[in-house]
């Protein structure tokens, strides 16, 4: 009889991940961007809202980060839905999801089908100050071309114009008819200001699930 005690098992060692075979298309070539100046922001937001009397109220669609973080006071915010657009992964950012050296794929607004979002009612009285502010988030590369679109709200009203934004630089913009470059995790990215700011696995879970709901479109 063998009264010795079995030595335990080693686990084995831990196996080293296999490095990710490089990716033919990416980083893609973008060519130059420069943030827009303050006249020429101010031009372009001037320019938009030509149409507008900036008396009456105005309603604002958003389709990405704006659902949950406007960024600016809103008199009402309702679901809403547009129609002849749908919005994917379409518009390089070397900003918020990424960086000059390796840039990151953010939400636009790409032709045909509907899209599902938030619309926000601001008030007209001081709606121009705040956009202002939104210009300068949104629109600081003119990688966004503002479109004035008629909105279903979800309790049954309809509004004719609400302003929002698509995809226009060409370089930047990756049409919804072309294959989405082979690297998935360029819309991931964890580089850029927006990544930085959602880090942590918790605030991405939160991000992510909050991005879920509207994404059935």
């Amino acid at each position: 009889m063998n009264d010795k005690t079995p030595e335990p098992t080693q686990p084995p060692p831990p196996q080293a991940k296999p490095t990710p075979a490089p990716c033919p298309d990416y980083p893609p070539a973008l060519g130059e961007s420069a943030l827009l100046t303050d006249e020429e922001l101010a031009a372009s937001r001037e320019a938009a809202l030509v149409g507008w009397d900036r008396k009456s109220d105005l309603w604002l669609f958003g389709y990405g980060s704006l659902i949950w973080n406007p960024g600016l006071p809103t008199l009402e915010a309702v679901r809403g839905r547009v129609r002849g657009c749908h919005r994917g992964f379409y518009l390089w950012s070397r900003v918020n999801r990424g960086t000059p050296e390796q840039p990151g794929l953010v939400l636009a607004l790409d032709r045909g089908g509907l899209c599902t979002g938030m619309a926000f009612r601001l008030a007209g009285a001081d709606a121009t100050e705040h956009l202002q502010v939104l210009w300068r988030r949104e629109m600081a590369t003119a990688s966004y071309r503002p479109a004035w679109l008629p909105c279903a709200l979800a309790d049954g009203r309809r509004v004719e114009r609400s302003p929002s934004s698509c995809g226009a630089r060409r370089r930047l913009y990756i049409p919804a008819s072309s294959p989405i470059p082979s690297c998935a995790s360029c819309s991931a990215a964890r580089a850029g200001a927006t990544a930085r700011r959602s880090i942590t696995s918790a605030g991405r879970s939160r991000r992510c699930a909050r991005v879920a709901r509207w994404r059935r479109c």
